[in-house]
């Protein structure tokens, strides 16, 4: 059979941000999505994807930089994948965080809008994450131009692969790792706890894990660290080797006194999931804690937590605002996980009900109100489409506001019809995700009003956007 003629478009003008951080042209009437590149780049263009209407394609020469770009401050963007955004300044990547979720409420939702109030960006762009998964890898990720220089040189590519690298995973690629030197998105000491955590392993003479053959002995390892200055440092290992694991530990303890809490993992598992796998303290509580506003919440090492802690307590303090609570209501915080927006309104509610299907994030929220001291907080363990029936409407009270904050599909058609028949005055809506937010505001949009939409940056350099909405029963 004859192979389709890779196709090529020549000399296109990058004009704007579509979904996924992809940058989009028209050509010939035909819409192209365009991975890295920034509107205002004129880029030769291989397609990868070609149907009738649109196009998916890589830039494979640049022809002329948007006047817009500014130089990356990490040696590794574009190898790494983690923050996609560095060349477009940050008031540039506001701009149009503000209007994806602008564009994707419009043209998905089809609902009347208000205006939507400026997007609130964040104070600091780097060093903003609390938390950081490192991956340890017996094969390094080598970029396609550096690629063909060492080739062009001779140089043994296979030896050059197959290194011990700790790092991150290359995007869409399963097996290697690109080796960091320094990440920006976490304060130190994370850089050089992954470091001295490779090094050692390596001295001690023990392998990495390969990702394809299931074998070696280090894996992983998270880093977090709270806005109490609590570090806890998890090492999640391929199989228990005791007498080395006990080394590697008291090493990292001696190396590096500020950990409060260290921990092991062992996961013999084909997959890196800590869901299902029970982490053992080695040194300390446990558990770190972290604090938003005045409010204390205790974080074990598969706790889910907002993992900008500072920029949390404005997305908090909206969705409170949002709420308009004078200490009369019952508030229902659905997809509560460990409670933290419920109990960061709890002081303005008369009652807060949270519902969540993950029975270790339910635990965790009972701690959390028993931790602030709040006795008017009650948290339940099921599907909120199951739960919240007559019978518990008749024990805890019908909601006078819903909080929903679901994860990035948004909610199922169950829930929507759930809460249309709940039909409480007021739904403040959190998302990670405008164009599933969306597509639920237009189903809710049968009894419901959108009355204010506030976006909020969580994660600068990245596409990922925040975004608040009331909504208020039609009269």
């Amino acid at each position: 059979m004859r192979k389709n003629k890779p196709v090529i478009l020549e000399n296109v003008l990058v004009e704007d941000y579509a979904a996924e951080g992809k940058s989009l042209a028209k050509v010939d009437g035909k819409v192209v999505f365009i991975e890295n590149t920034v509107p205002g780049d004129v880029v030769d263009v291989f397609l990868f994807k070609n149907k009738k209407d649109w196009a998916e394609g890589w830039p494979m020469h640049f022809k002329e930089y948007a006047p817009q770009r500014v130089e990356p401050f990490c040696v590794h963007f574009g190898t790494c994948g983690g923050c996609q955004w560095q060349m477009l300044p940050y008031e540039r990547q506001l701009f149009y965080k503000q209007k994806q979720v602008a564009d994707n409420l419009r043209r998905i939702g089809k609902i009347p809008l208000p205006e939507i109030m400026p997007i609130i960006g964040c104070e600091q762009t780097t060093h903003y994450r609390n938390k950081l998964e490192y991956t340890f890898a017996t094969k390094k990720f080598i970029p396609d131009a550096e690629f063909k220089i060492m080739k062009a040189q001779g140089v043994d590519i296979d030896a050059a692969i197959m290194q011990q690298v700790g790092g991150f995973h290359a995007k869409g690629v399963f097996d290697k790792v690109v080796e960091i030197d320094t990440c920006h998105l976490q304060s130190e000491p994370t850089n050089l706890i992954r470091k001295s955590v490779a090094a050692f392993v390596q001295q001690l003479g023990l392998p990495f894990y390969d990702i394809k053959q299931h074998k070696g002995w280090l894996r992983n390892m998270q880093v977090r660290i709270a806005a109490t200055g609590e570090i806890m440092v998890n090492i999640i290992l391929g199989y228990e080797k005791e007498k080395e694991r006990k080394e590697l530990l008291d090493h990292l303890l001696k190396t590096f006194p500020a950990i409060t809490t260290l921990l092991y993992t062992i996961n013999p598992k084909f997959n890196d999931s800590l869901n299902d796998l029970e982490p053992i303290t080695y040194f300390g509580k446990g558990f770190i804690t972290d604090k938003l506003e005045d409010f204390q919440f205790k974080i074990s090492p598969k706790s889910f937590f907002q993992t900008n802690t500072k920029q949390a307590e404005r997305l908090y303090q909206v969705t409170r605002d949002f709420a308009e609570l004078d200490g009369n209501q019952t508030v229902y915080d659905l997809y509560c996980g460990t409670g933290s927006i419920g109990i960061f309104v709890s002081g303005q509610a008369k009652k807060i009900i949270g519902v969540e299907v993950i029975e270790d994030a339910i635990k965790d929220a009972k701690e959390n109100a028993t931790l602030n001291n709040i006795a008017h907080a009650s948290f339940f363990c099921g599907d909120v489409t199951k739960i919240c029936d007559d019978a518990f409407f008749e024990m805890h009270g019908k909601p006078d506001v819903i909080i929903i904050d679901p994860p990035r599909a948004g909610m199922h058609e169950k829930l929507v019809s759930k809460l249309l028949e709940m039909a409480a005055p007021l739904i403040v809506y959190v998302s990670c995700n405008p164009a599933t937010q969306a597509r639920d505001l237009a189903l809710l949009g049968e009894k419901y009003t959108v009355e204010k939409i506030q976006p909020v940056d969580m994660f600068p350099h990245t596409h990922h956007i925040e975004n608040v909405v009331q909504l208020k029963l039609k009269n």
